[in-house]
Formats: structure tokens, C-alpha cells, sequence
């Protein structure tokens, strides 16, 4: 068997499991034993069961034994963000008003999980019901840093090699950000690719899952799995989902044609950020466009925060009235803010969304991706906040399929992610583009 299985990707783990080197009863170990020495540190996991994660593993490993029909993530541990419902699971939602809180259901994309034969580990750590006050999780890469939010137990669960995939949700920066700060891939498809049924609804105008792992593989794979149409999600769609895993694997025909823009909040990014993003636009060279930021971009941070907060403040009115004292000080003001936006403001702020997506539709003709910072600089310090999430806003306004590679270090040596947005529904071609840059750099890197 393979010593250190908890290293594996989870594309290595599967073959390694069809050549017949590593059982998913080991593996499955292998990454308890990882949580066990290393989560006193990173506190990345809010619910584990060991004992029902072997047994999934040894369901799988019978399975396997038996010739039945496996699926796409066979015997692969996978955590979930603690918003997500899961049978036999408590989802406290990152606030002590729902401390073992249990469901009698599950949410549509655990079923998924299931059927792709994935092992569901735990719940990792969101903040606050996944919006601004943060939670324990440390940043693995150094434990006086944030991993970011609201995805924190799953960024940072990934990129300590707890588990190789992570489910995670992006409102505004909930995925792209933390994957940064952490040092892992993240990719947060097209609003609507991933179903939100049985999860918590911040913004039903805004919420979207996304995806964690150690490559870029990992993360369409875990994407395929979870992707598709459900009836009961107003954002899903009844058409076929783009092939990730054929965009992560293909060849670009040509180079692709990328855009950066010189945003008004550009100069919100720190000075290693900066210097490493330029570095990157340098090496890609004529491929790249830098284009001043057209009017309609202008307020679409404002447009974002306004939809966000009164529908919050709606979902979760009940919420709110009823456990005000266990509300925390940091999101007490947000929902006081967002009381006071009347119906008329939030109608107009859905207008200006729906030009954004007509804008980048139209934009997207002539462009490939738009290449821009996934997160401000490196983590911030515990304590201080997750993170400014200004850099993922405009696209997860619009509903842009997002990834973020882990290609730059800070000057404290954390990572830095860069950020590749596509059009709506050509995910894969995204990650097509993804690869490309990623062999470039490398290829930049051996020169």
C-alpha cells in the first residue's frame, strides 16, 4: 500500500485504487490520521466521524471487490462546508443558534457525492452563516493567519491534506479567496452548474457552490460529479453542463486572448500581489489586453453588497428576530444596514445585474478570459478579518465561471493566487485556458 496516501490528488488516489495500490479504507485512514496530527492546529473540521468515514470506505472497497459499477469519485473523502445538510450530520451553519441542528435530508449535491461514490468525511468550518465573522480556522501554511471565508474549513481541510476535494460557497469571494490565501485550486462554475438545494440560502440571487483540490483535475472532477439540473433550484438550468474534466485535460487550438482590467480598486492590492501579477502579464505578453473598465463596472461592487444584504436580511428574517443575542457584533450592523434598503433600491440593483451579465456576455465574444488578483495580497492575520473579497465581486455578481490557480508567494512566503473568469456557461473552455497558463508559466519558469 502507498505510505503518505493523504498527499494523493484525488485523480492519483483513483488510479492508484484501480491498479489495485491503495484501498479506500486506506486512504481514508491515511487522511484521519493527517486530521488527528494536525487539526488541533488548523481547526479546519466542525463535525468528523471516523468511524462512519471507514465504514463508507469499506462499503466502497466491497463494491469494488464485488465488479459492481463505480462511480467518478470512488472511494474519494471529500468534505463538505458546514452550510450543506447531510443525513446523520449535524450542519450548524458556523453560529451557536443552530448547535446540533440535524436534517432528516440531504442536500441535492450529497446525493450526488453518493452516488459518484464519494466518502463523505465531515462538515469544515464556515463562518458566521458563511458571511463576515470568522470562526476558528487557522491558515495551514501559517496558524497566525486567516484562510479567509466564508469557505475557511474547506480551503484550509485541502490544502493541509485532509481530504483531496472540498465543496465549498461563493456569495461574493467565499471560494476564490480562501483557495488564495490557502495555496489551492478553486473554481467556482457558472451560476446554476451545482444545485443549492438543502443548503443554506444567504442569497438566493447570489449564492453559489464551488469546488477545492490540490490540482486543477481535482476540482473539474469534483465539479462533473456535483453538476447538473435540479427543478428545484431557480438558478439551475435544464441544459448539459459543460465537460470540465475535458476542458482540464484539453490543448488550447491557439493562445487564447486574455483582458485585465485596470479596475478603480487595483490599487487595493499589496505590493508583492502587485509585482507578481505584473510578472505574469509580462510573461503572457501580446495575449493579454489591459483595458480601462467600462462605466457599467463602476458600481457593481455596491449593486453586489445591496442584493446581498436585503436578501439576507429576507431568508433569514425569522432568523434574526429570534436569536438577536446570539447574532455576533460583527454582523449585526450588516443586517441593520440591510433593513434599511427599501424594495425600489433592490429592484434597481437586480436591473444593473442583469446588464452586467448582458455586458459580459457581449464582452466575452471577443475574449477568452479575463485574467485578474484572486484576493488582495497573502492572508491576513487571525483576528482581522478574511480578507477583502473586492476582487471576486464583479464576476460572482454576473455569475462567471472562476479559478483560481496558486501561482505567486507573498514576501511572509504565504501563497497568492491568480484569477482566470470566462463566460457563462463555457466552463471548460476556462479550464482549458487555465492549463495553457499554467504550462506557460511553468515553461516561463524553466527558461
Amino acid at each position: 500500500m502507498i505510505k503518505y496516501a493523504y498527499t494523493l490528488s484525488a485523480t492519483e488516489a483513483l488510479a492508484a485504487m484501480a491498479a489495485g495500490r491503495l484501498t479506500s479504507v486506506a486512504l481514508v485512514q491515511s487522511c484521519l490520521d493527517r486530521i488527528n496530527a494536525t487539526d488541533h492546529a488548523i481547526k479546519a473540521w466542525a463535525f468528523l466521524d471516523p468511524d462512519a468515514a471507514l465504514a463508507q470506505a469499506a462499503e466502497c472497497d466491497r463494491l469494488r471487490k464485488a465488479g459492481m459499477a463505480l462511480g467518478s469519485l470512488h472511494g474519494i473523502p471529500v468534505g463538505l462546508k458546514d452550510i450543506i445538510d447531510t443525513a446523520k450530520m449535524p450542519t450548524q451553519r458556523g453560529t451557536p443558534i443552530f448547535s446540533g441542528r440535524e436534517t432528516k435530508h440531504v442536500a441535492r449535491l450529497v446525493e450526488q457525492l453518493r452516488e459518484a461514490g464519494a466518502v463523505i468525511m465531515g462538515k469544515t468550518v464556515t463562518t458566521e452563516l458563511a458571511f463576515v465573522h470568522a470562526n476558528e480556522t487557522r491558515n495551514p501554511h501559517n496558524p497566525d493567519h486567516s484562510p479567509g471565508g466564508s469557505s475557511s474549513g474547506s480551503a484550509a481541510a485541502v490544502a493541509a491534506c485532509h481530504v483531496p476535494l472540498a465543496v465549498g460557497t461563493q456569495t461574493n469571494g467565499s471560494v476564490i479567496r480562501p483557495a488564495s490565501f490557502c495555496g489551492t485550486f478553486g473554481f467556482k462554475p457558472t451560476r446554476g452548474v451545482i444545485s443549492r438545494t438543502g443548503l443554506l440560502q444567504t442569497s438566493v440571487s447570489l449564492d453559489q457552490v464551488g469546488c477545492f483540490g490540490r490540482t486543477l483535475a481535482d476540482t473539474a472532477l469534483l465539479t462533473d460529479a456535483i453538476g447538473g439540473y435540479d427543478q428545484h433550484d431557480p438558478a439551475s438550468f435544464a441544459r448539459p453542463c459543460p465537460d470540465m474534466s475535458a476542458g482540464a485535460r484539453a490543448d488550447v487550438p491557439v493562445p487564447p486572448d486574455l483582458a485585465w482590467f485596470n479596475l478603480p480598486f487595483n490599487d487595493r492590492l499589496s505590493e508583492d500581489a502587485r509585482t507578481g501579477l505584473d510578472a505574469v502579464l509580462d510573461i503572457l505578453g501580446p495575449q493579454v489586453t489591459r483595458m480601462q473598465p467600462a462605466d457599467t463596472l463602476s458600481n457593481l461592487v455596491a449593486v453586489q453588497a445591496r442584493i446581498h444584504e436585503y436578501e439576507i436580511c429576507l431568508h433569514q428574517a425569522e432568523v434574526f428576530d429570534q436569536h438577536w443575542d446570539q447574532i455576533s457584533e460583527t454582523l449585526k450592523p450588516v443586517i441593520t444596514r440591510g433593513r434599511q434598503i427599501t424594495q425600489t433600491e433592490y429592484e434597481d440593483a437586480l436591473a444593473v445585474k442583469a446588464s452586467a451579465e448582458a455586458f459580459f456576455a457581449d464582452f466575452f465574444v471577443e475574449f477568452d478570459a479575463i485574467i485578474a488578483p484572486s484576493a488582495a495580497g497573502e492572508a491576513p492575520l487571525f483576528g482581522s478579518g478574511t480578507g477583502d473579497p473586492i476582487f471576486c465581486t464583479l464576476w460572482t455578481l454576473a455569475g462567471l465561471p472562476c479559478v483560481t490557480l496558486p501561482l505567486l508567494v507573498g514576501e511572509t512566503d504565504l501563497p497568492i493566487g491568480v484569477q482566470l473568469i470566462g463566460p457563462a456557461e463555457k466552463d471548460d473552455r476556462l479550464l482549458r485556458t487555465a492549463r495553457w497558463l499554467q504550462t506557460e508559466l511553468a515553461q516561463a519558469a524553466d527558461a
